[in-house]
């Protein structure tokens, strides 16, 4: 065989990225499993969150799934055949760091849904800062169905959704659909189906257009103030506003608006 012959044979890679303009899509590409979260995809999302955290090119991450469907959680066949809770354990350890990197990431990162949304992968939905889905997208932490409790989803979804709708979902397995969805919390948005990633990139536009290192500082404050107490809080807001304040970005901001012109933040 030779070599074209081989790249033919190989398999396509499970996780596709393409860039362009400041926004990075990551793309979940294993359609015929409805982009099951393997071992082996959750180690190709390690690499591309690693380089992501250190490209100062990409403003804005952006995470979707080929096919059919965004994610339909954990591949239930791979964690059936592992031998030992150790080996189930460190999956699930590999993806909980997976989720934390997105949080740690400097970019803001947008989920774009469509399709199914199940189980840790609608904990992929609610760990990412915001979300956009089609009007198909259905979503469901639905482990409890098959005597699996969804507890590694629960910790994503109880951060984004009231106590009493993340309960129902986790004790009830049911679908809900994406306008409930909207209603509860879990997207910021529902598009068309035919318009989901031009409504995904209205928002990276938005995005874009605000100062990357001004995002940065938001979106650790953010994630940080929401575990600390109403003190801490406090104390760490009023912290990171006064370096806000003290940087270039800030004071070309404040420079423009009492000016009447718009911000240039690459001065």
């Amino acid at each position: 065989m030779n070599a074209m012959d081989d790249r033919t044979a190989a398999a396509p890679p499970v996780l596709l990225r393409a860039t362009s303009q400041g926004v990075a899509t990551l793309t979940l590409n294993r359609p015929a499993q409805f982009n099951a979260l393997s071992a082996g995809l959750l180690g190709a999302l390690h690499a591309e969150l690693d380089a992501l955290a250190a490209d100062e090119s990409v403003r804005v991450v952006v995470i979707t799934g080929a096919g059919r469907a965004f994610c339909a959680g954990h591949d239930l066949r791979e964690m059936q055949s592992m031998a030992t809770q150790a080996e189930v354990q460190a999956l699930f350890d590999s993806c909980s760091a997976a989720m934390q990197k997105l949080v740690a990431l400097p970019q803001p990162v947008i989920a774009a849904v469509t399709g199914l949304a199940t189980a840790a992968g609608c904990q992929l939905v609610a760990q990412c800062d915001l979300a956009i889905a089609a009007d198909n997208a259905r979503f469901a932490v639905s482990g409890v169905n098959l005597g699996l409790f969804c507890s590694t989803p629960a910790v994503a979804l109880t951060r984004n959704v009231s106590r009493k709708h993340a309960a129902e979902m986790l004790f009830t397995g049911e679908f809900i659909e994406a306008e409930q969805a909207l209603e509860w919390g879990l997207v910021n948005r529902v598009a068309p189906a035919e318009r989901l990633m031009e409504s995904v990139h209205e928002l990276a536009n938005n995005l874009l257009s605000k100062p990357r290192d001004v995002l940065a500082l938001g979106k650790a404050l953010f994630y940080r103030q929401l575990e600390a107490s109403l003190p801490a809080a406090y104390a760490d807001a009023s912290r990171t506003i006064a370096c806000n304040m003290a940087g270039d970005s800030a004071r070309e901001g404040v420079r423009a608006f009492l000016e009447k012109r718009p911000p240039d933040w690459n001065k």
